[in-house]
């Protein structure tokens, strides 16, 4: 019985001091990405992404050669400030975001605020990793993708979209659509065959005014598409036009203009 009690008691100890090193072991550090760094990406560089990735608040996607099939470019990055808050999910870092991106967006493609309403291209912001956040990274960067933002998947881009609308627009880039009506159509580019070509938009109101009401929205944007197309149209006997007008949400997050849409397949 001794002589057990000591066997049991030394391999207690040895057993002991491995539980207690295996204990003080730290797990290694997963290797950082690019959205993990203080640095942020590179102005101009090139990605394949897919519309699941532009859902998410931060994206580690290897960039690729912009000579190269790619559905992504960086068009603008910068610093959010203070003012947005420390919290990493904050709504307020969209919102001053925003603004940034879409006139950058606008300038990029050499498109106005009404243009750039009518293509088939969006753009998708980013900021680091919860890690790099932790590690007070604050870059944000702005991405043009080739495609509307609820596309189901991304067109390839050209080498570069930068100042894709400086001369006549191409057709492959604007925005049409299919169907009996603007309301139950399916947005495609103007090169696909199509029975509705957005043709302009009306400004609803100033940054700083606040929400018509959606009856009011509509009225508006009807009466100036009636007009508009018309004249568009060369004034002919009968014709067809539609709109789409937003409402309380998309004019809080900052849009002020409905598109207007004539019944064409030109």
């Amino acid at each position: 019985m001794p002589s057990r009690l000591r066997t049991s008691a030394t391999v207690a100890a040895l057993v002991l001091p491995l539980t207690l090193l295996a204990g003080c072991a730290s797990a290694p550090l997963k290797p950082q990405t690019a959205a993990d760094k203080s640095t942020p990406p590179k102005l101009g560089a090139c990605y394949n992404l897919t519309p699941e990735d532009t859902r998410k608040a931060s994206n580690a996607t290897e960039p690729v050669p912009c000579s190269q099939p790619h559905t992504a470019e960086t068009f603008a990055i910068g610093t959010l400030p203070a003012s947005t808050g420390k919290d990493y999910d904050s709504r307020a870092h969209g919102k001053w975001v925003f603004k940034k991106c879409e006139k950058s967006f606008q300038k990029f493609l050499s498109a106005d605020e009404s243009l750039a309403m009518r293509v088939q291209l969006s753009w998708a912001w980013f900021r680091p990793s919860e890690r790099g956040w932790d590690d007070d990274a604050r870059w944000f960067r702005c991405d043009i993708v080739g495609g509307p933002a609820n596309a189901e998947q991304y067109a390839a881009l050209p080498k570069t979209a930068k100042g894709l609308f400086r001369a006549r627009p191409p057709e492959e880039w604007l925005t049409c659509a299919q169907g009996p009506t603007v309301l139950k159509s399916k947005k495609v580019p103007c090169s696909d065959q199509h029975d509705w070509r957005a043709v302009t938009t009306i400004k609803l109101g100033a940054p700083e005014d606040p929400y018509p009401g959606d009856r009011l929205a509509e009225v508006r944007s009807r009466d100036f598409c009636s007009d508009w197309v018309g004249a568009w149209m060369n004034y002919p006997v009968d014709y067809e036009f539609g709109y789409t007008w937003f409402h309380e949400g998309e004019w809080q997050a900052g849009n002020r203009r409905a598109v207007c849409w004539a019944k064409t397949d030109e």
